[in-house]
């Protein structure tokens, strides 16, 4: 009981360093044309909402990214930083 309730506290802290013991399929968090901009699907390999505006997206290969294409999608600005990491602004 304690370790759950300690699991519990610490996940609450710090969501993404505590794994999940039970993991669902999750919808994405993207539409279709901004996974397309993004090299598809599978180019994508995380995602994840880090703020009320802004997306985090790990992607394989950065060279599918298509910025216009993202622009097009409805996507205002689009940062790359190293290790293939992008961040979508997703509204104001």
């Amino acid at each position: 009981m304690f370790e759950k309730l300690q699991r519990a506290f610490w996940k609450a802290l710090t969501p993404d360093l505590v794994a999940e013991t039970v993991t669902a399929p999750t919808p994405s968090l993207l539409s279709a044309d901004v996974l397309g901009a993004l090299g598809g699907e599978g180019n994508v390999t995380s995602q994840r909402r880090v703020a009320l505006t802004r997306v985090r997206v790990q992607l394989k290969e950065v060279g599918g990214l298509d910025e216009s294409a993202l622009k097009a999608a409805g996507v205002p600005a689009v940062m790359v930083l190293p290790g293939g990491v992008v961040h979508l602004l997703t509204g104001l």
